[in-house]
């Protein structure tokens, strides 16, 4: 190292000390734009949701009044967690969920499924993989904050009862 390097340095160092460069903080003024990193309040999966709906669940032109009601009804929500509920392991949208406050319960938000949804009523539990646009199911039997799409039991949905056809002109 040369003398003047070495020199050069020792001042810098000496600089740092005394807090003269004009790299220190009390030389900066203070940021007073906007906040550009928000502290999360709760985890949220609505953005995951969202992207769900949209690149797989109800992807496309024809889905897309369906999609929008769904995506309205998320803004309206106060929730920060979403679940979806599909109709069996082929992932077929049926409805919108959210957690019901502290009990272990789900609340339905927009669709058709049950009301409310136990731990119990659970077959299948779904995480999204945004890259591959597509659920994989999770190997899990509990929820957690990960889970993004959920399946019930089979029996659990009703089925349409087969009604008698009613031939025309006949009297009631």
């Amino acid at each position: 190292m040369s003398p003047s390097r070495f020199l050069g340095s020792q001042s810098r160092e000496r600089d740092w000390e005394n807090a003269s460069t004009a790299s220190s903080p009390a030389s900066v003024p203070e940021y007073t734009g906007p906040k550009l990193y928000k502290e999360p309040s709760a985890k949220s999966n609505k953005h995951i949701i969202h992207n769900a709906l949209s690149h797989c669940c109800l992807a496309g032109r024809v889905n897309e009044p369906h999609k929008n009601k769904i995506l309205e009804e998320m803004e309206k929500s106060k929730a920060h967690h979403f679940l979806i509920l599909f109709r069996d392991s082929s992932c077929q949208f049926r409805a919108l969920y959210t957690p019901a406050g502290e009990t272990e319960e789900l609340t339905r938000l927009t669709g058709y499924g049950p009301r409310t949804i136990s731990q119990a009523m659970i077959e299948g539990i779904y995480k999204y993989n945004s890259d591959r646009k597509r659920f994989t199911q999770i190997p899990a039997k509990t929820m957690s904050m990960n889970v993004d799409a959920i399946t019930i039991q089979g029996h659990l949905w009703q089925t349409k009862k087969p009604g008698t056809p009613k031939k025309p002109g006949t009297p009631k």
